[in-house]
């Protein structure tokens, strides 16, 4: 990096600080904070429920997929999330909408207290907490490695220039401060995206390889099939099922975009917003991904550093730090949006249950505490990055891939299936067995077992099985137990209907309306 690429860095963590200051005025209680007053327009909360998703491991780990495997990286990442979130528009945003609007929640897990009792929500909140604190500190990590690389700062240094950025303007400005930076960073993401795309293909046609005649280039070979290597039909189905879960809110900073909307037709619109970007955007982006092999030698085992050094070789200063840019866009808006989402389930759902000060917060404290944990968080998974083994990029794969997918599906199908009328029979004792056989489940599968099978147990069944143990007794042990009090289908046709519509069930007087948790 030169001057004008420092010049275009420095002059875009300026911007993110400023949206965050400008935001501040916006937030005046602890539902401006965390859901933005359910006053966001549903085209900002689709962009920025798009941009959430992404960190930089998209240009890193994937990147190394796509060098060595092809298109399998979007066929069985970003396609999955397209359609996962296609199908949850219908299924979760509005459900997901209706428990600020109808149950006047401000955190994704506050309703589970009367869907199910306090012991599932703690559980579910805690188990949540720690993930993403590990899965955050994977992304920290990533962001600070490709920081290192094109600036030559330590990887401690960039972990704190990054997550300290971050924390101003997630802090001061809330969840508003969140969508409007990702409005920012995508527009930023769009112009450095579409100039890496250019650069690739002016530098195809230096070699006289076409746009289409490159896969039929020798290092290219086989890099066309949809599904390789450990990227087979199990894993695609399996990270549909996981994706659907975790994109539609299971991993809370999305649930909070949905929240956001004014209304459950809003959410629902930016949940097909989102899909959308998801289903063509990421193919402009894996593309040059794509054609690495025909430009660039990647020197780490894994390809994870081709794309870094494409951006090296292929673009001028400017657009070089544009791109690196892009890089920030896409973690610190994941990293923001999972810190407002952690401090909201902290501040409402397990904060209330400690102490009973925190039961007693107005406005204002709430509001300090909203801030305070916000900062926390990040300063956790900030010292989680440190310990990451970065350089090598095979442990942050491990964590986003492994990790995250194969204990995601435990904490999530408890709280999203909850919503859904079909499942009104599984009560508390079916969400705690799900929950923790999952959970033991992922453990089995990644270490007593895995460690005694010949070559390890095959990726697919390490993000697979944790989550059918837990869908399986979920279902079943609501068939076989039911706990559909008259209370808790109370709070489920109230998040299944709008307005004054009738409930399918009588509901009983005052029956969810004590779901708001901490005043």
């Amino acid at each position: 990096m030169n001057s004008l690429d420092w010049a275009v860095l420095i002059g875009y963590f300026g911007v993110m600080v400023a949206i965050g200051v400008w935001s501040h005025k916006r937030v005046d209680n602890v539902s401006d904070f965390f859901t933005a007053g359910g006053k966001m327009p549903w085209w900002l909360s689709g962009i920025s429920h798009h941009m959430s998703g992404y960190s930089a491991v998209m240009f890193t780990g994937y990147a190394g997929i796509a060098y060595t495997y092809g298109v399998t990286s979007f066929v069985t990442w970003s396609f999955p999330i397209a359609l996962g979130i296609a199908i949850g528009s219908k299924l979760f945003a509005p459900r997901i909408n209706r428990l600020r609007s109808r149950l006047h929640v401000a955190s994704p897990l506050e309703y589970l207290k009367n869907r199910y009792n306090l012991s599932t929500q703690q559980a579910l909140a805690w188990s949540g907490m720690l993930l993403k604190i590990v899965d955050v500190g994977a992304k920290w990590a990533a962001i600070a490695t490709l920081l290192s690389v094109f600036t030559g700062v330590t990887l401690n240094q960039g972990i704190l220039i990054t997550g300290a950025i971050t924390a101003v303007y997630c802090t001061i400005g809330g969840l508003w401060a969140d969508a409007l930076t990702e409005l920012g960073q995508f527009v930023i993401q769009l112009l450095a995206g579409v100039s890496m795309f250019i650069a690739v293909v002016l530098k195809l046609n230096d070699k006289h390889i076409g746009f289409f005649d490159a896969w039929n280039q020798p290092a290219l070979h086989g890099h066309g099939k949809p599904l390789v290597g450990p990227y087979g039909t199990v894993f695609l189905l399996a990270f549909l099922f996981i994706k659907l879960f975790e994109y539609n809110g299971g991993m809370l900073n999305q649930a909070q975009r949905y929240m956001a909307t004014g209304s459950a037709h809003a959410a629902e619109r930016g949940a097909r917003l989102s899909a959308v970007l998801w289903l063509v955007w990421p193919v402009v982006l894996f593309f040059p991904m794509w054609m690495s092999p025909l430009l660039v030698h990647a020197q780490k085992p894994d390809g994870s550093d081709s794309y870094g050094l494409m951006t090296e070789q292929l673009l001028p200063h400017g657009l070089l730090g544009l791109v690196i840019v892009g890089f920030f866009s896409h973690t610190m808006a994941m990293c923001s949006s999972d810190a407002n989402a952690i401090s909201a389930v902290f501040t409402r759902d397990v904060a209330p249950v400690l102490s009973s000060r925190a039961r007693a917060w107005g406005e204002r404290s709430g509001l300090i505490a909203a801030r305070v944990t916000t900062l926390a968080f990040l300063g956790l998974s900030m010292a989680v990055a440190t310990q990451v083994n970065s350089p090598t990029f095979k442990d942050i794969i491990t964590v986003v891939i492994k990790w995250v997918a194969g204990l995601m599906g435990p904490i999530a199908i408890p709280m999203m299936l909850g919503l859904l009328r079909p499942f009104r029979r599984s009560g508390p004792t079916a969400a705690l067995t799900s929950w923790a056989a999952g959970l033991l489940a992922f453990w089995l599968v990644n270490y007593p077992i895995n460690w005694n099978v010949s070559g390890g147990v095959p990726l697919q069944y390490q993000v697979s099985i944790p989550l059918a143990v837990s869908l399986v007794l979920y279902i079943a042990i609501g068939y076989l137990k039911p706990e559909d009090t008259p209370e808790r289908l109370a709070v489920i046709e109230k998040v299944n209907t709008d307005g004054d519509a009738v409930a399918a069930v009588p509901v009983p007087a005052g029956a969810g309306d004590d779901v708001v948790g901490a005043p």
